[in-house]
């Protein structure tokens, strides 16, 4: 298990205003939360107050896509599997860094998966984390890029359980994290949808705890 940042610069590239998420009155924290929970056209391609405020494909996923074929030396004919694979940019990019990559995507959100790059949609299937329905080790790589930490305690231990019988030897998981009592005061007012608030050890002890051996990232909001 290794930490591997592929995430920080796309995560860093977005400026945030932690107050005003806790301030509009027009969009109430609790409002918006329950909106998003939902994972429909509000979280994905409504108010930006509310989600994403607009999910389109905008290539800035390749540079993910190529770091993670070079470090885990994807090549044709391998099979890679995203869990909360949302509209599946990063699937699609993956293809176009090692053609002839076979792609599977699993999420729980029916928008996101009609609303899918289509190019990938048949590749792209709604489902739950705490179940993935592909026997042991189908994946030569499996990936959960900011899902995990949604999930509640007893699904996350399903699911990270899941994602380590599913993957033959390569995973990668990325979530949200905080380090001090500014970075999880900053993650209490940003987040729409997370149950997990964990500092890194507890993250470790996470994974630990179910068997899991892949690399993972963390993101903070500083």
């Amino acid at each position: 298990m290794a930490y591997v940042d592929f995430l920080s610069s796309i995560h860093k590239a977005t400026k945030r205003d932690y107050i005003a998420r806790v301030t509009d009155p027009e969009f109430p924290k609790a409002k918006v939360g329950r909106l998003a929970k939902q994972w429909g056209f509000d979280y994905w391609d409504g108010d930006r107050r509310t989600g994403y405020g607009g999910m389109r494909y905008d290539g800035r996923w390749r540079k993910v896509a190529d770091a993670m074929a070079g470090h885990y030396g994807l090549k044709a004919g391998q099979k890679v599997l995203d869990v909360g694979c949302g509209k599946g940019f990063l699937l699609f990019d993956l293809t176009q860094a090692v053609p002839g990559l076979e792609v599977t995507g699993l999420d729980i959100s029916e928008y996101a998966i009609a609303h899918s790059k289509e190019e990938i949609r048949s590749c792209l299937k709604t489902g739950h984390a705490n179940h993935l329905p592909f026997p042991d080790k189908s994946f030569d790589l499996v990936i959960s890029i900011n899902t995990l930490h949604n999930l509640y305690c007893y699904d996350l231990d399903k699911a990270l359980r899941e994602i380590e019988r599913v993957g033959k030897k390569n995973k990668y998981l990325c979530v949200e994290s905080y380090r001090n009592e500014e970075e999880k005061a900053n993650l209490l007012y940003w987040q729409l949808t997370c149950e997990c608030f964990f500092t890194p050890e507890e993250w470790q002890w996470w994974f630990r705890q179910t068997g899991y051996t892949g690399d993972h990232s963390f993101i903070y909001f500083e």
